[in-house]
């Protein structure tokens, strides 16, 4: 089964508009693995709108599943990384003026850029993924510079899936076959949420996780978070 792994982002993002603790960061991210996640995800920008750096080193302490850390590889994040080394890092090219993530890697142009980042990351036994757009190319760069995964960004999957699913699904469905037949693994992440998760998830085959966070986080508004991530869990099963 895939694995789902919630990005607690959001949750960061309510507590920082107040100040304070409320909600309780740490809280979450132990229920949302008690409720059934596989693992835990976060996303520190520069600006710590969400997210902050001092956030890791406490979630790397308490997350019993699987701690991911997504960001673009900059100075600052790598020293993050690197001292608190997780699970899985997976590099994502969003500068700080970006609201969301919404494109992946050029892995062939930045071939010598990521191969380094990698090699770091590998020399603290940090398993690597790299954020790209489903197209073979990418795929092939991502597992030139030695990465074990991509992440696919699924922003514009979700977008052509209220239109024509199987058109928005096509792209993925050939990119995963060249991930499948090369050796690398694949992850998937973006505006995934409960209407298109399980069609994407049958889909793609071998598809090892996905992150989900904003959508997870909404529904939990309505439908309460044990709920919530039982009903993630269900597309995935």
């Amino acid at each position: 089964m895939t694995r789902l792994s919630v990005n607690v982002n959001k949750i960061a993002l309510l507590r920082n508009s107040r100040g304070g603790n409320l909600p309780n960061l740490k809280q979450v991210a132990i229920d949302c693995e008690t409720f059934g996640a596989e693992g835990i995800t976060v996303h520190p920008r520069p600006d710590e709108r969400h997210i902050r750096y001092s956030d890791v080193p406490m979630l790397r302490d308490i997350v019993q599943t699987e701690f991911n850390i997504e960001g673009n590889p900059n100075p600052k994040f790598m020293d993050l990384v690197l001292a608190n080394p997780p699970h899985q890092c997976t590099l994502v090219p969003d500068s700080p003026e970006q609201l969301t993530s919404d494109s992946g890697w050029d892995t062939i142009k930045h071939h010598d850029f990521l191969k380094d980042i990698t090699a770091r990351l590998h020399e603290k036994n940090i398993r690597v993924s790299i954020f790209v757009d489903a197209e073979a190319r990418y795929v092939e760069g991502a597992k030139a510079v030695g990465a074990d995964r991509i992440e696919f960004y699924t922003g514009d999957f979700a977008k052509q899936f209220l239109m024509d699913k199987k058109v928005a699904i096509a792209p993925h469905i050939e990119a995963a076959k060249v991930a499948n037949a090369i050796g690398i693994g694949i992850n998937a992440g973006h505006d995934l949420n409960l209407d298109n998760l399980r069609f994407y998830s049958e889909n793609i085959e071998n598809l090892l996780e996905v992150s989900i966070g904003h959508a997870l986080v909404a529904d939990a508004l309505y439908l309460g978070l044990k709920n919530t991530v039982q009903l993630y869990l269900r597309c995935l099963s």
